[in-house]
């Protein structure tokens, strides 16, 4: 299998690393060209909760040549409208893209490369990219999992091909209830990589602080109340079904906390790829993932105060009207989480 992976930053790094030292044939792409030479040049360095080099093939956009069978889709949604007609030449009618970005993107993805030959997935795990050629392992290994599925929420022959393919990169399951897992996942990213970058700070920084602890989890309320509104059943992610901490936290909120300690502790030394961005001065995903979930439960008619507070946060650091800094938390609201449930 040809294999071009697509928007090779900090996860797509270690994905194209522990892909290539397994054996395939598969190239690594990305617009940075500082990044691009020092992979071919000195291989893909992984550190944090992993430490190897792999010797790896990396190329620019326009350096691309034939068709792929797989492309593994990795891209900032912000780029979406350059990247995707990109790889348009590079795709036959039996190619698969697979898109692992943020958020909820099949659609936007099959919009452009058809959906015949769409798939999507979400990664349960996390990775920052600390220079040219070196990504940090931000989630133990344990946690490295992917959920992948078709549209149509089929188990076809060419989705079993890409588990067992991505079975060297970490843990993939099938889904045929696509939409519900991106929801979970879009849950896991407006909550922790939201409020991570409203508030310039790690996942472990959040679970430290009382009051940020259960502004995620008010979050994650929203989220769930607002896909409940939309006739969307959010399915279990990394052994977590999302439904269950609804009733947790109607029995005690003590035990709700704890169990989110519990869940994303596994990620504690985790950099939310918008607060990346944000450090960079680079236009970050805000409005496809906070933003997107703003939207949709003003759609549904579901309050959601403080995910829209994190959105207009974050919208203000990226305007220069709001500092990077965890004081941002002095402008988020919070009530008893047994009030919103």
């Amino acid at each position: 299998m040809r294999i071009a992976l697509v928007g090779a930053g900090s996860m797509g790094t270690v994905i194209g690393a522990l892909l290539t030292r397994g054996g395939e044939d598969i190239v690594l792409v990305d617009v940075n060209e500082a990044h691009v030479r020092v992979l071919n040049e000195k291989g893909a360095r992984i550190t944090g909760h992993m430490e190897l080099t792999v010797p790896v093939r990396a190329i620019t956009p326009g350096e691309m040549q034939g068709v792929y069978d797989l492309v593994i889709y990795l891209v900032k949604t912000t780029y979406d409208e350059v990247a995707l007609p990109e790889i348009l030449p590079y795709i036959g009618e039996g190619s698969a893209v697979i898109t692992l970005q943020n958020g909820v993107p099949e659609e936007r993805v099959a919009a452009v490369v058809g959906r015949e030959r769409t798939l999507g997935g979400a990664i349960g795990w996390g990775a920052t990219l600390l220079e040219p050629g070196v990504s940090e392992l931000t989630s133990e290994t344990e946690a490295m999992t992917y959920d992948i599925g078709e549209l149509d929420g089929s188990v076809s022959e060419r989705l079993q091909a890409v588990r067992s393919l991505l079975e060297k990169a970490g843990k993939p399951e099938i889904t045929t209830n696509l939409v519900g897992i991106r929801w979970t996942k879009l849950m896991a990213n407006v909550s922790f990589s939201g409020l991570g970058a409203a508030l310039n700070c790690t996942y472990g920084e959040i679970l430290d602080d009382e009051k940020a602890l259960v502004a995620v989890t008010t979050i994650i309320v929203e989220t769930i109340k607002t896909a409940r509104a939309l006739g969307i059943t959010m399915e279990p992610m990394q052994g977590v079904d999302p439904g269950v901490l609804l009733d947790i936290i109607r029995e005690s909120e003590e035990n709700a906390l704890n169990v989110i300690k519990m869940v994303w502790g596994r990620h504690r030394d985790l950099v939310a790829s918008m607060l990346q961005d944000l450090r960079k001065g680079l236009p970050c995903e805000v409005e496809t993932l906070n933003g997107y979930l703003s939207a949709k439960s003003a759609e549904a008619g579901v309050p959601t105060p403080v995910n829209d507070k994190v959105t207009e946060i974050i919208r203000g650091i990226q305007e220069g009207k709001y500092p990077l800094s965890f004081s941002n938390l002095d402008m988020i609201e919070v009530r008893p989480l047994r009030e919103i449930v």
